[in-house]
């Protein structure tokens, strides 16, 4: 099951979530209106002595029957929608209201630094934003989470136990099952699963409040009452309680195995995320903080009996990975985790100090094969995984600590806009100077002094490095930033490939990043209906691939465009847009249309035109670096995750190897 099918089964679990809830909220009102009927229900036409009979009273009780069953409805409703507009904020927001501190990039703490390299690592290998990180500094069990409504507004938060406990091995298999869920469409379901349990759960919220309200109360003639209704309410309550862990039960425990089977994938580790999962066997997994609304989130469950556990048993999910799995192993694991608390310390530091060398290696680039790099699509391979680390131990110092800081990651940004021609750059920072003040402009300055050149392949992974920190920046100055990162473009009156590249992305990432739930990952247009737009997306990508050679180039679009229709053209060549140079502008206004017109299409029909985009870069066996830029904005701007690179793409082309 690739990328897309995992997005379509999220879309239909969804439905299947609604079902579930329905069922639910009509078995309260069933309850609720017994209730009502029991003590507030008459028959006036029975004689007394007579037993009820139970269609004459509802028959009789008709008018109140339906405003119990209308209070119980706009209540359980208006306490769903109130607790998933609470969630409006993401991922962060649910981190902190269970205690979550997040961890700042530019962290010099030895076991947070580790975090954040490798939680950094796996998401610009898989070709996500990074997500903000959180630590629960007071739960000592070992556990992690999820929380978001879509990549951009992620984050991923671990317990202080996790952090001290785990080796790096451990701790990247945690993280990577983490991925798992946020790139296979899970995270959007637990995040709604959390408003849909706090309604069903409301009732049982609001008995608990009469009940502890009658305990210090000084009025007794209406105690009994008040009383009676605080445990109605509370009963009928538990009957929510037992639907909500059923309904968590029956759409969380099956999506555990895929994410730690995503997770060996990823790391090509199966120790890794094994060893994890014996350490919690061997310790607790449990959360001090209520974890009744997101107990399906985490990495592990303390449990609830089998019919109520929204995770597998752990040794079930351990065997899955090492089928000779013997339990007793867990007491040598638990004797090892006394003493391995200083070496693990001691290991944290050293690959901390690791990371701040620099790397002079290249990373790598795309496969031959377009079939397999989609295969690849939220299931990065260890291959990917490397790449990042070598990309992030490459980057120089100066850069990637001022990526990291409040003060300076705006700078970044301009800082890889700045033009090679002199007079141009001269231009761009009085740009610069008049909207954001002279301390900016001298700061893109001092980052040219430090870096004059920058690798261009590792233009995008220091932009992704940045966008953790430009996301938690007020609206008004991310929009300011928007709007001057347009001016420097523009400046030349050209638009490269890594400019556009640079735009679109930072454009997706803040505007998903200020809408949390809005950006879907599929809609319902038919990419049959829109040959036109996708021709011109791979005309953009055949073209910026073969720029001196006009015939190759029709032929790499030619193969793209029978990828998605079936059939060869009979003769094809470039739109319009491009009877100019290709760094002119035209290209881009018309490229930016077209991309949020394809963003709609169906998850089935974004995979064929993923695949044809990939056949049109791949055709020939060269790949360049404008084309890798090209297609990690084209992907990111249609919600498609693109994993990083496996070969060193040149910036004359290099041939693809498998």
């Amino acid at each position: 099951m690739n990328f897309f099918e995992h997005q379509d089964r999220a879309h239909r679990r969804t439905r299947v979530l609604l079902v579930l809830f329905s069922l639910a909220v009509l078995a309260i009102v069933v309850a609720m209106n017994a209730i009502a009927l029991l003590f507030l229900g008459h028959d006036p036409s029975a004689q007394p002595g007579e037993p009820l009979q139970l269609d004459k009273l509802v028959r009789n009780n008709l008018d109140l029957l339906f405003w119990v069953t209308l209070f119980t409805i706009v209540l359980i409703g208006g306490a769903s929608l109130y607790r998933a507009s609470s969630l409006r904020g993401g991922g962060g927001q649910v981190a902190r209201e269970l205690g979550g501190t997040r961890v700042e990039p530019d962290t010099r703490d030895p076991l947070r630094r580790r975090l954040v390299n490798v939680v950094e690592e796996i998401a610009i290998a898989s070709g996500v934003p990074v997500p903000e990180i959180y630590v629960l500094e007071e739960e000592s069990g070992i556990n992690a989470f999820a929380a978001g409504h879509a990549p951009g507004d992620a984050a991923i938060a671990v317990t202080r136990g996790a952090l001290e406990t785990l080796n790096r091995n451990e701790l990247q298999g945690v993280v990577a099952h983490e991925f798992g869920h946020i790139l296979n469409g899970d995270m959007r379901l637990n995040i709604r699963l959390i408003g849909i349990l706090y309604g069903i759960l409301v009732l049982a919220l609001v008995g608990q409040r009469v009940l502890i309200a009658m305990r210090f109360s000084r009025d007794s003639r209406n105690a009994a009452g008040l009383m009676a209704a605080g445990l109605a309410l509370l009963v009928v309550g538990y009957i929510g309680l037992f639907f909500g862990r059923w309904i968590r039960a029956s759409v969380s425990r099956q999506r555990e195995y895929l994410a730690d089977a995503s997770a060996v994938q990823f790391t090509r580790q199966p120790d890794g995320i094994a060893g994890a999962l014996k350490k919690i066997g061997a310790r607790h997994a449990r959360l001090d903080a209520d974890s009744e609304e997101v107990g399906h989130m985490l990495f592990a469950s303390g449990g609830l009996g089998r019919m109520f556990a929204t995770h597998p048993p752990l040794e079930e999910r351990i065997r899955a990975i090492e089928p000779g799995f013997d339990p007793s192993e867990l007491e040598e694991v638990a004797r090892r985790m006394g003493e391995e608390a200083e070496a693990e310390q001691a290991a944290a530091e050293a690959a901390a100090e690791q990371q701040e060398k620099e790397d002079q290696r290249g990373p790598g680039g795309l496969p031959l094969d377009a079939d397999r790099l989609v295969d690849g699509i939220a299931d990065p391979g260890l291959a990917q995984i490397l790449g990042a680390g070598i990309l992030m131990a490459s980057m120089p110092g100066p850069l990637e600590q001022a990526a990291h800081s409040d003060g300076w990651a705006a700078e970044v940004i301009l800082y890889l806009l700045m033009n090679a021609d002199p007079e141009v750059r001269e231009q761009q920072r009085l740009m610069v100077a008049e909207k954001r003040g002279g301390d900016s402009e001298r700061r893109v300055g001092q980052l040219l002094e430090m870096v004059p050149q920058l690798r261009d392949d590792l233009r995008i992974p220091l932009l992704e490095m940045a966008f953790p920190v430009l996301r938690r920046h007020p609206r008004e100055e991310r929009e300011q930033l928007q709007e001057l990162v347009e001016r420097l473009i523009h400046a030349d009156g050209r638009v490269s490939a890594f400019e556009y590249a640079l735009g679109r992305l930072l454009n997706r990432h803040l505007m998903d990043a200020g809408k949390p739930g809005e950006d879907g990952a599929g809609g319902h247009g038919r990419l049959d209906r829109h040959h036109e737009e996708a021709r011109f997306l791979l005309a953009v990508l055949a073209r910026h691939g073969h720029p001196g050679d006009p015939d190759a180039g029709r032929a790499a679009l030619a193969a793209g465009i029978e990828r998605i229709e079936g059939a060869a053209p009979a003769a094809v060549d470039f739109p319009e847009a491009w009877t100019e140079s290709e760094g002119s502008r035209a290209w881009a206004g018309v490229l930016d249309r077209v991309l949020d017109t394809l963003d709609a299409l169906r998850m089935a029909d974004k995979e064929r035109l993923v695949r044809a985009m990939l056949t049109t870069v791949t055709h020939g066996g060269q790949v360049r670096t404008a084309e890798v830029e090209l297609l990690r904005a084209m992907a990111a701007s249609i919600h498609v995750p693109l994993p990083l690179a496996e070969f060193a793409a040149g910036e004359e082309g290099m041939p693809s190897a498998d």
